[in-house]
């Protein structure tokens, strides 16, 4: 079941993928670990790790001669109910399983365990359209007062007192209209930055000031037709669409979005969970406010089971993760995401081996 909107990636897709030949190439110790299953995978979830998906879709089916990848960006909340409903093999979301949802996905995996594995991190960004302005800066209050709607204006004095030469334009406020792991994730964050200021927390985002869009690709869409407008959406679609993403002021100064603060941010990460289920704790690193550090990172997850498939769906999710983390490189650093390194790596690699 690949719903509308699904991408497949097969062997007539690997001339038309976005990795170069050598970044394509599997190692040869994860050839050795990979089973060759056949047939396609059907996955569903995220939007915001779509591109990732499009990189490692076409290394897997270039990996492994008669497998495909299919992978429906519908959006967080519709991966984890698709997942738990045992309509596809794994669901892609950027927050966790609630409490309630727990019982059930144990449940589809036949009484075992569903695991978070962190495999694909991506920055968000707090992306706008201002005609003249290239540089903005701002800080979790005044991102949260916007998108309260208390500032309605570029040249709202509290945002001039951070900036220089602010039109007196109106703030166009766009925000994903469906239920989306990265309004979850955003809200978490301005609400353990802000100290409380922003009150509300959850998948849906309040409606009460801008107008929605669908996916990040339709904020991105809005946001690129309305000159004074402003988003939040992962780095590598603002970045595509030609979009501004403004500096955060967390509390030690202005810090730019790039692959080095971000890489302070994940050298601070810890872990909610133990073991091979990687929960982040999103309210440790939504509050840093270590030095040159870019915390409003998204870890979208890809919820598995660590037991209870079918053997063919096993192998297959086991084959697909081990070529994602071979896919960890420079054709996912310019899709906008950070590759995973180091002993973080380790720990994915450790967990996908123990699927069983």
């Amino acid at each position: 079941m690949t719903g509308a909107g699904a991408v497949v990636f097969g062997l007539a897709a690997c001339s038309d993928g976005p990795s170069d030949a050598e970044n394509n190439t599997v190692s040869d110790a994860a050839q050795e670990k990979l089973s060759k299953a056949t047939g396609t995978l059907v996955a569903e979830g995220a939007s915001s790790q779509q591109k990732a998906m499009d990189i490692f879709g076409n290394a897997y089916s270039n990996a492994v001669d008669g497998a495909s990848f299919s992978y429906t960006p519908s959006g967080s909340g519709a991966g984890q109910k698709q997942f738990i409903a045992g309509q596809v093999a794994f669901g892609g979301s950027d927050s966790p399983l609630k409490d309630e949802q727990i019982e059930a996905a144990a449940k589809r995996c036949g009484g075992n365990e569903a695991w978070h594995l962190p495999m694909v991190i991506g920055p968000v960004g707090v992306a706008y359209k201002l005609d003249g302005v290239d540089k903005v800066t701002l800080t979790p209050e005044l991102i949260a007062k916007i998108f309260k709607g208390e500032i309605t204006n570029w040249n709202d004095p509290a945002l001039a007192a951070m900036n220089d030469n602010l039109p007196d334009k109106p703030i166009s406020v766009i925000y994903r209209s469906e239920e989306s792991g990265t309004s979850d994730n955003f809200q978490k964050f301005l609400k353990a930055a802000t100290g409380g200021f922003w009150d509300t927390t959850g998948k849906a985002f309040p409606s009460a000031t801008g107008a929605g869009a669908n996916g990040s690709t339709g904020v991105v869409g809005q946001v690129q037709s309305i000159d004074g407008a402003i988003t939040y959406v992962e780095a590598g679609f603002a970045t595509e669409a030609g979009l501004n993403i403004a500096d955060i002021d967390f509390g030690e100064g202005p810090v730019e979005l790039n692959p080095e603060s971000v890489g302070v941010a994940l050298n601070n990460l810890t872990f909610k969970t133990e073991g091979h289920n990687m929960v982040v704790d999103s309210t440790k690193l939504f509050e840093m406010k270590t030095k040159g550090a870019y915390p409003l990172v998204l870890t979208t997850y890809e919820i598995v089971c660590s037991a209870g498939y079918d053997e063919n769906t096993k192998n297959q999710v086991k084959d697909f993760l081990t070529v994602a983390l071979e896919s960890q490189n420079s054709d996912l650093e310019e899709a906008g995401y950070i590759p995973v390194s180091g002993e973080y790596k380790d720990k994915l690699a450790a967990a996908v081996e123990a699927i069983n």
